[in-house]
């Protein structure tokens, strides 16, 4: 009689519990497998020895903190989520629509006027908005003599200083204004349209894509123009 080994044999030809339930645990210590173990520390303790009352409490103590803490950052975690999740709804419903945002530079569709606006924390004098091309060649200067304290609204019909229209593109913006007897630089703040809006991640947030402008964050946007 002739006995073949088995060892070449597939493991597919063995039976396998198709049942098998698997390990949920992941080697996480869980309340259930803390309490028995407690329980077998207190079977085999020393009797001329027995863990104080302190002892026993401080355990408990540490590890009702360690799971509070770790279910405390799961739903901290989950809360971030949701929160991300309705920033990203929001967001998402400012495509189209022009958003305010602190900018050096405006975009000219050779369409519509570009706008923007002047924050001036003082009553200002002799004010000078200068349009510029990206390489610094001056386009137009607008010139106001006197602003108050406060927003000012200002805008740009996309002509030069020969009153020829200009092509559509991004053209810097610089501001400067007497203030206090100094002559001084504005910041500036510019509409722009919302092409689109990126998702963050590694916890960078949420940023509009605003054309010809590029990318800014959420946060930065001071108004949305529903105009």
């Amino acid at each position: 009689m002739t006995i073949n080994a088995t060892n070449g044999l597939s493991r597919d030809l063995y039976w396998q519990d198709d049942n098998k339930v698997p390990d949920r645990n992941n080697g996480a210590l869980t309340q259930a497998d803390f309490f028995a173990l407690l329980t077998q520390q207190l079977a085999f303790q020393d009797p001329t020895k027995p863990v104080e009352n302190d002892q026993m409490i401080a355990q408990m103590t540490n590890f009702t903190m360690a799971d509070g803490i770790s279910s405390l950052n799961t739903n901290f975690k989950s809360f971030a989520e949701s929160m991300s999740s309705n920033q990203a709804l929001q967001a998402s419903s400012l495509v189209g629509r022009s958003v305010l945002v602190p900018s050096s530079e405006m975009v000219f569709t050779g369409q519509d006027l570009s706008r923007g606006i002047i924050d001036f924390e003082q009553r200002a004098t002799n004010v000078r908005v200068r349009i510029e091309k990206p390489n610094g060649e001056l386009v137009q200067t607008i010139t106001i003599p006197e602003v108050a304290a406060g927003k000012f609204d200002f805008v740009w019909d996309g002509t030069n200083s020969k009153d020829q229209d200009m092509p559509p593109g991004v053209y810097k913006i610089k501001v400067d204004a007497n203030m206090g007897g100094e002559n001084q630089s504005v910041p500036v703040m510019v509409y722009a349209p919302v092409s689109s809006v990126s998702l963050g991640q590694s916890g960078k947030g949420i940023t509009l894509n605003l054309v010809g402008l590029g990318a800014f964050k959420l946060a930065d946007v001071r108004e949305i123009s529903y105009g």
